[in-house]
C-alpha cells in the first residue's frame, strides 16, 4: 500500500484514541464559534461517506466526476446527520467508513486519471486521497491542540 494510503489509514487509529476522552470533553467547541471534536469527527465521516458513495464508484479512466458539493451546505448536512449519534457511535462509524473507503479506492487501478466537475486538472486515485489526507491533518491538529491544552 502506498504511503499516502497508509497515512490516510493512520487517521483511523488517531480517531479511535478519542474513545479515551470523555463525552463532555469531545462535545466542547474547540474554540468560540467552532465545532466540537465530536462534530469534527462527524465531518470527516460525512466526507468519507460522500466519497465512498458518490465519487469512488465513478472513478475510471477519463471520467469526469461530479463537482464537490457546496462545502458549507455539506457541512451543515453532516451536523444534522450526526445529531442522534453518540460520540462513540460516530467514532466507530468513522473507522468503518474509512476502512470501506480505503478498500474501495485501493482496489482501483492506480494509473487511471479523471477530472472533477469539468475541471482540467487530472487526478489519480492517490492525488484525490491526498486532498483528504491534508484535510485530516488540519483537523487532527485542531483536535490534538485542544486535548493537549
Amino acid at each position: 500500500m502506498k504511503k499516502t494510503f497508509r497515512q490516510f489509514e493512520k487517521t483511523i487509529e488517531e480517531i479511535l484514541k478519542l474513545k479515551d476522552a470523555s463525552e463532555t470533553e469531545l462535545g466542547k467547541p474547540i474554540s468560540k464559534g467552532k465545532w466540537s471534536i465530536r462534530e469534527i469527527v462527524g465531518h470527516l465521516l460525512y466526507w468519507d461517506k460522500y466519497n465512498l458513495e458518490k465519487m469512488v464508484p465513478l472513478m475510471a479512466e477519463g471520467a469526469n466526476l461530479p463537482e464537490f458539493p457546496d462545502h458549507d451546505e455539506h457541512n451543515r448536512e453532516a451536523i444534522t446527520f450526526l445529531k442522534d449519534y453518540s460520540v462513540e457511535k460516530i467514532i466507530d462509524h468513522f473507522a468503518m467508513t474509512r476502512r470501506d473507503l480505503l478498500k474501495s479506492i485501493t482496489n482501483l487501478d492506480g494509473d487511471i486519471r479523471f477530472t472533477i466537475g469539468g475541471g482540467k486538472r487530472k487526478f489519480s486515485v492517490e492525488s484525490f486521497i491526498k486532498i483528504f489526507l491534508e484535510h485530516d491533518i488540519h483537523h487532527l491538529k485542531q483536535i490534538n491542540n485542544l486535548l493537549i491544552d
